[in-house]
């Protein structure tokens, strides 16, 4: 008869181990093998704690023990690695239940706050201190139990009175009471915490709050239970979030859609790693094969890459094999160059357009048309919305183009175009505009081809396809990724945030044949960065309005994140020459910090290239962030705005955020003649200069010379250190 016995490990449990020295860590792992193949050894010393045979304790070595559910005959689940003084000396600290919201097993420390984790703090002043108000006094027991809150912690809730003890409290705390605390006391009230953090993680079940059984099948109990996988969440090189999905997260993940859906929230609520999530679990439901029918794409060039590295490092070679993973631009050249369009075509930048475009008004002499304008027009509605025909764009819409325009006016502009294309054409070149429409009408006519023929060679390309960013992809992508996976049950999974949109690409999803309603979902919590570089984050945002790229507005409300820190710097200096010594002054204030760690962006890349040779002329390695991001690891890194998305730094300066900067100075003539349009640019380099204020986790600092920029609030730049 086998000894053996099924241990499973509480996500919680893992925060325990990784604050472990390498040794004991290695400890746990020896622990849970000898466990698994027999946990009546003696040597494990198992025995039930304060006499109940559900909750126990097993030496792990002489000084830390672990704590132990016993969830059915031969199925443990490993709660919490303690030192042997927390557990012994004071029997009753701990406690189990099933969380009625949820369904999932919680293990509460009920040590009294004033207890650290490691022994008593010191005792409070002799003095007499005034009573607070309690901090929860607004909302009553079976209030917070309806949100999830974990009943054994109500008698210590209702004795919060302070920021710091309710901080003590939750950092034992079960994660949904963590949550709905965290909320409540930012200010959110009851109905947006049971809408915004209860009930997405809320079962779909009834709950039975003595089936443990059930409870630890759940997601909201989020285990781990294969010997690889316990190897690797102790294993040094692991990173945390590559095992750590919030139970919101995770139920995003492992849903099974009617169609497509998204999910948005701000900076560092963890998009990315849901995606990564996602194309994981999609990829756990294939059958055999050595075909990629997953694609998982984004818009920028290194952020392709980071994807393919992360996913590496989440599922290994196998799971990798099973997916194409490549940035949006790279898929439609793939498309074009398979069906050998535009072969001999060199592919120029889009931001080169304009330019082209006044090159061609000028060498033709027309001079009824500002180029700016038919730059927009050809790019975002004439091959965004992949237009074949003067008829077609006779009857297109033009949403956010600012001036409406006569039937005369739209042939006038066709027939420019058309001319223009030609251009283009005698040149050799076209741009990555013109790359994705053709993609998109190769993609389209494929797919309708492929509802005649049941050929092999006329199969649709993907079976799932995931998209990261959205928010940055034009409406051809767009149609050519619907053209590339058949409309169906988990066929497109998006993640974004429109207010980090930083490339003109404004869609509606539905009307593109991408229809999300109902199948939208938002993370509010982030794990990046701190609440105070947060909540200035947040100012910068001030007085905008976002779409939620189907039509609706998108906000911000409900965001939060539970890490503290120093407030944000905001510095201002009269000449840029005395703004770089700011710079340089911040970063020896840092330590000089070498490791990759501390990041300076700027909005220009002459303001960069100055950066670099100042912080080079005090011997320190500055390296330059260039399209595929930092050229090295290591040194401090430098880059402008657009060259920061998706990377992430321990501490960052912004610089150069003057008014003419930021925003940009060459907007302003749009102020008059096409006020849409001047909102939209103004709207851009707010987003650019939020995505920068949200990559540092820990310090920020924010310089600018002359006048600052008007995103920043005055209460913002009345914060700034004198001198």
């Amino acid at each position: 008869m086998s000894t053996g016995a099924m241990l499973r490990i509480l996500d919680r449990a893992d925060k325990e181990v990784m604050k472990l020295t390498r040794a004991d860590i290695g400890a746990v792992y020896e622990f849970m093998h000898k466990f698994r193949d027999n946990p009546a050894n003696p040597g494990l010393k198992l025995k039930a704690l304060n006499g109940d045979s559900r909750l126990m304790s097993a030496r792990v070595t002489r000084d830390y023990r672990a704590l132990l559910l016993h969830i059915a005959d031969r199925d443990y689940l490993l709660v919490a690695v303690k030192h042997r003084s927390e557990v012994y000396d004071d029997l009753s600290r701990y406690a189990y239940r099933i969380n009625r919201v949820t369904g999932g097993i919680e293990v509460v420390d009920l040590a009294p706050v004033g207890d650290s984790i490691i022994g008593r703090v010191v005792p409070p002043d002799p003095e007499p201190v005034p009573a607070s108000k309690p901090l929860f006094d607004a909302h009553t027991d079976a209030q917070l139990i309806d949100l999830g809150v974990s009943e054994p912690l109500l008698p210590q809730i209702r004795e919060l009175t302070t920021e710091a003890s309710l901080l003590e409290l939750l950092d034992r705390a079960p994660q949904l009471t963590t949550d709905v605390l965290f909320a409540l006391f930012d200010g959110t009230s009851y109905d947006e915490v049971l809408q915004q953090v209860t009930d997405p993680v809320r079962a779909d079940e009834p709950i039975d709050p003595d089936d443990f059984e059930a409870a630890v099948e759940r997601p909201a109990t989020q285990v781990t239970s294969d010997d690889e996988a316990l190897q690797a969440i102790i294993g040094e090189a692991f990173e945390r979030w590559q095992i750590f999905l919030h139970p919101t997260q995770r139920k995003l993940v492992e849903r099974k859609y009617n169609g497509p859906a998204r999910v948005g929230g701000g900076p560092g609520t963890g998009k990315t790693i849901v995606a990564l999530h996602r194309v994981a679990h999609l990829a756990r439901q294939l059958p055999p094969g050595a075909d990629k029918p997953i694609l998982l794409t984004t818009f920028n060039r290194n952020l392709a890459a980071d994807l393919r590295t992360r996913l590496l490092a989440l599922g290994g070679q196998d799971l990798v094999a099973r997916v194409d993973i490549v940035n949006i631009d790279r898929l439609a050249s793939r498309v074009v160059t398979e069906a050998k369009a535009g072969a001999n075509r060199r592919v120029v930048d889009d931001n080169r357009v304009p330019d082209l475009w006044g090159e061609f008004l000028l060498e033709t002499g027309e001079s009824g048309w500002d180029a700016d304008f038919l730059a927009a027009e050809w790019t975002q509605v004439i091959l965004g919305q992949v237009l074949n025909s003067r008829a077609d764009y006779f009857k297109a819409r033009r949403p956010n183009r600012g001036r409406s325009l006569t039937r005369m006016e739209r042939d006038q502009i066709w027939q420019l175009t058309e001319r223009f294309t030609s251009w283009l054409e005698d040149r050799g070149v076209w741009t990555w505009r013109q790359v994705a429409q053709r993609a998109a009408r190769l993609e389209m006519d494929r797919a309708d081809a492929s509802g005649e023929s049941s050929g092999a060679l006329r199969r649709p390309r993907y079976r799932h396809i995931v998209v990261d960013e959205a928010q940055d992809l034009s409406a051809a992508h767009w149609k050519m990724l619907r053209a590339m996976v058949p409309p169906g049950p988990d066929d497109l999974f998006l993640t974004g945030d429109t207010h980090q949109r930083i490339y003109d690409n404004h869609v509606t999803l539905g009307s593109l044949g991408i229809n999300i309603r109902g199948r939208s979902s938002r993370l509010t919590l982030s794990y990046r960065t701190t609440r105070q570089i947060l909540a200035d984050a947040l100012q910068i945002m001030t007085g905008e309005v976002y779409d939620d790229l189907d039509g609706g507005e998108e906000d911000l409300a409900g965001y939060r994140s539970l890490l503290r820190g120093a407030p944000p710097m905001f510095r201002g200096a009269p000449t840029w020459a005395q703004e770089r010594e700011l710079i340089a002054e911040q970063v020896r204030a840092w330590g000089n910090p070498v490791d990759g760690s501390v990041a300076v962006c700027v909005p220009t890349k002459d303001l960069a290239a100055e950066v670099l040779s100042r912080l080079e002329a005090d011997g320190l390695p500055a390296v330059e962030i260039g399209p595929d991001g930092p050229k090295q690891p290591d040194g401090i890194h430098v880059g402008t705005m657009h060259r920061f998305k998706g990377l992430e730094y321990q501490r960052m300066i912004i610089a150069g955020v003057g008014d003419g900067l930021v925003p940009r100075q060459m907007i302003s003539r749009y102020r008059d003649t096409d006020p849409k349009r001047y909102q939209r640019e103004r709207q851009k380099d707010r987003s650019l200069l939020f995505v920068a204020a949200t990559r540092p986790r820990d310090e920020l600092a924010v310089f600018w010379h002359g006048t600052p920029s008007p995103f920043l609030t005055a209460r913002l730049v009345q914060r700034q250190l004198p001198g």
